[in-house]
């Protein structure tokens, strides 16, 4: 029997060369298996009559399911595969996939932060499967060249992604560091191409700055990804930033995906005194809450910066700070994934992704398919943004969002709000009734 090494994490479903944001469950063994195709099949149906969140299995006969594709002959791993997808397809669910082992061995080296492409974050539309950029890497090819977040990719190499699938998108985009890949996206009403070399994209999980205001220095923090190493970086940033003796902070979660669910339960206790931080429903209407735990590294006002790239592991730091009146939100809504996977290691190194939970945040909120809304919107153009990342003026006075944040961030430095020492009472948490939908 294999002994399997899992990571709990959150999956925002944007299924993309860096896949960041995939929720990794332990679940027991199958047994010692063979190997053989077909029981590489029903290891796969067995995890999915565990765990899958719709008991009714998409209103199928489930046990019927498994029949079908025993019953049938496999000559080869590959033959395999394709029933796997085939059985996992009949869920209608697209957060749930399979993952040969080569593309399995890609995602756990996009969660370690090793990845390499032109460092976007795609998602597919359900309606019309149009692939959307959700939000690019800063610093890497495709932030460079000024594709932004909401830009729709019609062509890869030439070739129309219409009826495409994502995976076999993000095949086509991936490649070795120096190669070529031109892109055509739809803006608007107007489509651009770009001719983009990948590379490799070292990941920096969180980056740090101060800002002299009218109340005194304040802490910048970015945080793109909730990597593995995330936490001890963002421990290290609000040190140091304590070290200079900072009187607020601004926390910038823009076009951030998500990432692993226990990174974001511990840079949320980083922040919160108390509290829940999320709650977790799975198909048996079981809830597992999360609480904060340890002690807050600081309780300095703090202000968050979100827009609707700003997903999952985003969401559930943003809802905790949000509802435990702990941050004030501004930007605009977010993207609205309140769904959990988990990818489960198969015998014989590929993996299945498939959908297990939803999620709440303290108050109770569903934010799936609707997203957080800000305390306060402000929205930036696509002309904006495009100029802000080509001028690398994210982060600066010029940039609106972050003027603004500064400016709310200095009105709480003079009126102590957000700052849980001065406040006095718990954040509501009710309990949460009814399924998750």
């Amino acid at each position: 029997m294999l002994k399997r090494k899992l990571l709990i994490t959150l999956e925002l479903t944007i299924t993309a060369f860096i896949l960041t944001g995939t929720s990794f469950y332990a679940s027991k063994s199958l047994g010692q298996l063979q190997n053989s195709p077909k029981q590489l099949v029903d290891e796969a149906w067995q995890i999915l009559d565990r765990n899958y969140v719709d008991g009714s299995f998409n209103n199928q006969d489930w046990k019927a399911v498994r029949q079908e594709y025993l019953s049938r002959s496999y000559s080869s791993q590959q033959q395999a595969y394709i029933a796997i997808q085939e059985m996992v397809g009949k869920l209608g669910d697209r957060y749930t996939e399979f993952f040969d082992p080569q593309k399995f061995t890609a995602l756990r080296n996009n969660i370690s932060g090793t990845l390499s492409g032109v460092g976007l974050q795609l998602g597919q539309n359900e309606q019309t499967k149009a692939l959307k950029v959700i939000a690019p890497i800063e610093g890497t090819p495709a932030f460079k060249a000024g594709i932004l977040p909401e830009d729709v990719i019609i062509k890869i190499d030439g070739q129309s992604t219409q009826g495409m699938n994502i995976n076999d998108a993000v095949k086509r985009i991936q490649g070795s560091p120096g190669t070529k890949v031109v892109l055509t996206i739809q803006r608007g009403e107007r489509s651009q191409t770009f001719q983009l070399t990948r590379s490799n994209i070292a990941l920096k999980p969180v980056t740090y700055k101060t800002e002299t205001t009218p109340t005194g220095k304040i802490g910048y923090i970015r945080l793109p990804e909730f990597t593995q190493t995330a936490p001890a970086e963002m421990r290290r940033a609000i040190q140091a930033l304590e070290k200079q003796q900072v009187q607020g902070y601004v926390l910038d979660l823009r076009s951030d995906p998500g990432g692993l669910l226990d990174a974001s339960l511990q840079i949320a206790s980083m922040w919160l005194k108390q509290g829940t931080i999320v709650s977790l429903v799975n198909r048996e209407q079981v809830k597992e809450s999360y609480q904060v735990t340890g002690s807050p590294l600081t309780d300095k006002p703090l202000v968050v910066l979100q827009d609707k790239g700003s997903a999952s592991a985003s969401e559930i730091l943003a809802g905790a700070l949000q509802d435990n009146k702990r941050a004030t939100l501004i930007g605009t809504r977010s993207f609205g994934k309140g769904l959990v996977q988990s990818v489960q290691p198969l015998e014989d190194g590929s993996a299945l992704k498939l959908t297990i939970a939803k999620y709440y945040t303290p108050s109770g909120r569903d934010i799936n398919d609707v997203g957080i809304a800000p305390d306060i919107t402000v929205e930036l153009t696509p002309a904006q943004q495009k100029s802000l990342a080509q001028n690398n003026a994210i982060a600066t006075l010029a940039d609106p969002q972050y003027a603004s944040a500064v400016t709310k961030l200095n009105q709480l430095i003079r009126t102590g709000a957000n700052n849980p020492s001065l406040q006095s009472g718990k954040a509501s948490i009710p309990v949460i009734l009814g399924s998750p939908k």
